[in-house]
Formats: structure tokens, sequence, C-alpha cells
């Protein structure tokens, strides 16, 4: 080998090791951080929880795994539930049920120092199995309103032992919804929206009411909910008496919802949804489960993408 080629690959080795021993020293410092505010203290919707270690964390939910890894902690979840698993920093990470049916063997089995989740997981069986195991369970309450997420956010970061990285992610939050609401204020139109709770392969078919985390969104993103005009409560079933009486200009739907009846014309077939002026315009808008849940870091710009699906 020639001189400088020798001393270009020492130079080369020098350096990745430079930057091997950087990412090293980030990592360290990383669980550092959150270890020196740990044990912390949190209020729940059990009373209060103690948490001292966070280095195996179970998050039960989308929008708190979404949260969880916001704070940077991806590292430190050792699985999660089904509407987590859809997140890409879960790939590869083991499941256990959905948020509502979780499997307290499948999370007991994968030995956490804590688990997180919202005050409507269940069933309260798992909940105490995995309490009665000596696992810290940290239950924030339910998303009601778009800015329920900034309370959410800063209860687990706090209980996690990252509580400045959480103010940091819950001002942005707190900013990015505080814009999306203005700008839904603003908007020249003021649509009336009918949410549709729809699971063809099941049969399912509902409309939403007051209650469901999507009323609040719509509320916030400058439009009217139809369902919660009707005076429905949370969501009853979908009939053509419904769907007329409401007059929805728009129906929104869960994109798996969209997918399971075979998109807007498997919507448009649903009980009374032709008769409608969102039926007669084809007025059909889709967002993600996690998206018009509101209760996570991206409560805000689902909150935007919103106003802009039911203005434009």
């Amino acid at each position: 080998m020639k001189p400088a080629a020798v001393v270009l690959a020492i130079i080369a080795f020098a350096t990745a090791c430079g930057d091997d021993d950087k990412k090293s020293d980030a990592k360290t410092a990383k669980g550092d951080q959150a270890a020196a505010a740990l044990p912390a203290t949190v209020d729940t919707t059990m009373g209060k929880v103690t948490v001292k270690d966070a280095s195996r964390i179970v998050p039960l939910g989308g929008d708190i795994a979404q949260t969880v890894y916001a704070l940077g902690l991806a590292s430190n979840v050792v699985g999660v539930d089904t509407s987590g698993a859809v997140l890409p920093e879960s790939k590869g990470k083991p499941t256990f049920g959905n948020s509502r049916s979780l499997n307290p063997e499948g999370i007991l089995a994968q030995r956490p120092t804590v688990a997180i989740g919202s005050a409507s997981v269940g069933p309260r069986s798992a909940v105490d199995q995995l309490k009665a195991a000596g696992i810290p369970i940290v239950l924030v309450p339910d998303s009601g309103k778009p800015e329920d997420a900034i309370t959410r956010i800063t209860t687990v970061a706090t209980a996690l032992g990252v509580p400045d990285r959480g103010k940091a992610l819950a001002d942005r939050t707190a900013g990015e919804i505080a814009g999306a609401k203005a700008k839904g204020a603003q908007a020249a139109t003021k649509p009336r929206v009918a949410f549709l709770y729809i699971r063809g392969q099941a049969n399912l078919y509902q409309i939403g009411g007051k209650g469901l985390g999507p009323d609040s969104m719509i509320s916030a993103a400058g439009g009217i909910d139809a369902g919660t005009e009707l005076g429905v409560q949370m969501s009853a079933a979908l009939t053509p008496e419904a769907m007329v009486a409401a007059k929805p200009d728009v129906i929104l739907v869960f994109q798996k919802g969209l997918e399971s009846v075979g998109g807007i014309d498997g919507v448009l077939k649903l009980p009374g949804v032709a008769q409608t002026p969102a039926g007669q315009n084809r007025k059909v808008v889709a967002m993600d489960d996690l998206e018009l849940g509101g209760g996570g870091p991206t409560a805000g710009v689902a909150l935007n993408k919103l106003v802009d699906l039911l203005h434009g």
C-alpha cells in the first residue's frame, strides 16, 4: 500500500472510532439523563404511581407509543400493542393484543419495568394482573380534545424520567394545535361533518357523536359534528333516517374503514349516504386512526390536516 493510502486508511479508521465513541457517549448521556430524573411520582387515573426504572417500557396504545418515541426513548420500548405496531419505530418489536384486549402474559414476557397507557386500556383484569406482578402502571386520562395531548405528553415524560424533553415536546404540540385551530376558525366554510365508524368485514356501521374522539377534532377544525347535533352520544347505528337528518356536507372515516368497504364507492352504498349532500358530491375524506385520536404529539399536525380536508 502506498504511504498516502496508508495515511488515509489510518485517518478513516480513527474517524470511525471517534464517531463510535461519540455515539456511545451520546447514548450513555441519554440514558443518564433519564435515570437522573427517576424515581418519579406522577398522578394517574389509578392514583399516584412511582416509577424507578424506565429501561424497559411497554406503551399501551398507539398514541402513547408515538409519545414515547417522540421523547427519544424508542430503544427502551420492549413491546407494543397492535395500534402501536403500525409505527415505523415499532418494527421488529413484540406485540401483545390491542389496548382494549391486552394479553398480560405477553406483556410480562417482555420483563417491563413500566407500562404506560390511557385510562381506557383493558380489560381491567389484565391491568390488575400487571399491577400484581409489581409493574408500575401509569394510566393517563383519555383524550377528549386536542389540547389534552399536552398534559398527556407531560405526564408520560415525567414518568419516564425525561421531563425537559416532555416540556419541549408539549410546547411544540401546543403551538401546532393553536395554529391549526386558528386556521380552522378563519376558514370561509363551516361544513357539517358526519364521522362514520365502519368496519366492512364485521358489518359494523355507526355514526359518531358527542364524546367520541373525532367530535372534538371536527369542532376544533372549524366544522359542525352532524352526529352530535342529532343528539348521538358516542355512537349509534347508521340508519338511512339518521344520515338524511344529519345532512352532512362531508363524511369523515378512518382510513382502514374506507378500505374495508372498497373505497368511496363503498361508502356511498351505506344506508342513506347517497341521499346526503356529502354523498351527492362524493365528499368523503379519510384519516388514519391515530391521527383522528388526537391524543399524542401529532395532534396539531393531524388537526391541521383535518382543517385542509374539511375546508378544501
